[in-house]
């Protein structure tokens, strides 16, 4: 059976994907870790911010469990983590997956931003850390938001530790730019986005399907930034039906 690497986003950890875990249980073995600072996972050491250590993280727990090759995929920090462990061993990423994410590196402003939201979760903890992000992660505007799904959301934002929000923020804020890396790139890959997008829009998302050779996409009508948060089942079905194509 296939196994299939999901990598949460920020700032949630891997329970983000336990809606969608039965069914695509069904079609691969599924691997959701938490990543490093986030959810049960502990940051190791004085090692600085970088997206490539938590790639590291990824690849280590493959070798523990004896898998050479899987689907990889993430959304948005978790798809930058997935183009990070491409980049290292692309050997190994026997499909791609990129979920609300973007390719290229942050500019100066939105790096700046991050260290600065780093900054304060250390120095406040992150109280104000889900009024603050949640309004760009879901679909906004529209009468069809979910004001429970909010609730969850928030439920586990505001669990995360403080150390590992700024560590993953100073790491996003470090990252590389990704384009040549999905340029060689020739597995199957799959580009799924929220029609509602807006941190993460669907221009982008076209973009990375341009520069993918056997790249596809779905764009998700409603959907914002977390559409697996949002649209489980179909986020679900997009993958079943890509996995059934694409791999052995």
């Amino acid at each position: 059976m296939t196994t299939l690497v999901l990598l949460h986003a920020f700032p949630v950890d891997s329970r983000m994907w336990n809606p969608m875990r039965a069914a695509l249980s069904e079609v691969a073995d599924v691997i959701t870790p938490d990543q490093r600072g986030l959810g049960q996972a502990t940051l190791t050491g004085d090692e600085p911010p970088d997206l490539d250590a938590v790639a590291d993280d990824v690849l280590a727990m493959l070798d523990a469990r004896g898998i050479k090759s899987a689907v990889v995929g993430g959304c948005s920090m978790g798809g930058y983590v997935s183009m990070a462990l491409l980049r290292r061993a692309p050997h190994r990423v026997s499909g791609l997956l990129l979920v609300d994410t973007r390719q290229d590196a942050d500019d100066a402003d939105h790096a700046a931003s991050r260290r600065a939201m780093a900054e304060r979760a250390e120095r406040e903890g992150i109280d104000w850390l889900p009024d603050t992000v949640l309004p760009g992660l879901l679909a906004t505007g529209t009468p069809d938001v979910n004001p429970e799904l909010a609730a969850r959301l928030r439920v586990v934002i505001a669990e995360q530790p403080p150390s590992g929000v700024a560590w993953a923020q100073r790491a996003m804020a470090a990252r590389r730019d990704s384009t040549d890396v999905l340029r060689a790139y020739a597995g199957p890959a799959l580009v799924i986005v929220g029609e509602r997008d807006v941190i993460c829009p669907p221009e982008q998302a076209r973009e990375m399907v341009a520069l993918l050779p056997a790249g596809e996409l779905v764009e998700l009508p409603g959907c914002g930034h977390l559409s697996p948060v949002e649209a489980p089942d179909d986020v679900a079905a997009a993958i079943t039906d890509w996995l059934a194509r694409t791999q052995p």
